[in-house]
């Protein structure tokens, strides 16, 4: 029996705490501290501070969603009435044409990293003869190394988007 007290007590004690707590959170005091500097506080203890009258907050319900069948059939399938339309032999030979592309710019970077490498010559690339300074000679090391880099990314981006085609 003494248990049951000590449980009803502690539940109607947490409860008026909640409820002093929800509030203290509605009040909202905006101060000023004399030199034109304007904060919010919760609470309004210092001199220059009126509570702010707030609005209750509102809440909306959710919309419910409807079946997947149902949206499919609202949306059209395809895009606007007045939007150009391309037959199938039309679509293949711009197909064709972009993958030409793509296989012409892998080429083209393919051979310009062949160049790179040689000229890199595995982190050791022979001096020129404007680089008497060491740091204009690792400058240009560091910058060769870059664009290497930068060129397999090419060459993967590349294949990667002729493995996308058709």
């Amino acid at each position: 029996m003494r248990r049951q007290l000590c449980i009803a007590l502690l539940a109607i004690s947490s409860a008026a705490s909640f409820i002093s707590a929800a509030n203290a959170q509605s009040e909202i005091f905006l101060c000023d501290d004399g030199h034109g500097s304007k904060t919010y506080q919760n609470t309004g203890a210092s001199k220059g501070c009126k509570k702010v009258d707030l609005p209750g907050i509102t809440t909306i319900p959710g919309l419910s969603r409807k079946p997947a069948a149902v949206t499919a059939a609202a949306r059209p399938s395809s895009g606007p009435a007045d939007f150009p339309k391309v037959d199938s032999s039309t679509q293949k030979a711009r197909d064709s044409d972009r993958k030409q592309i793509l296989l012409d710019e892998m080429r083209t970077e393919e051979q310009k990293l062949s160049d790179l490498k040689k000229e890199f010559n595995g982190g050791e690339p022979e001096r020129r003869g404007d680089e008497r300074n060491y740091a204009k000679y690792q400058e240009r090391v560091a910058t060769l190394k870059d664009e290497l880099g930068r060129t397999e990314k090419n060459i993967d981006a590349l294949k990667r988007e002729i493995g996308n085609l058709k």
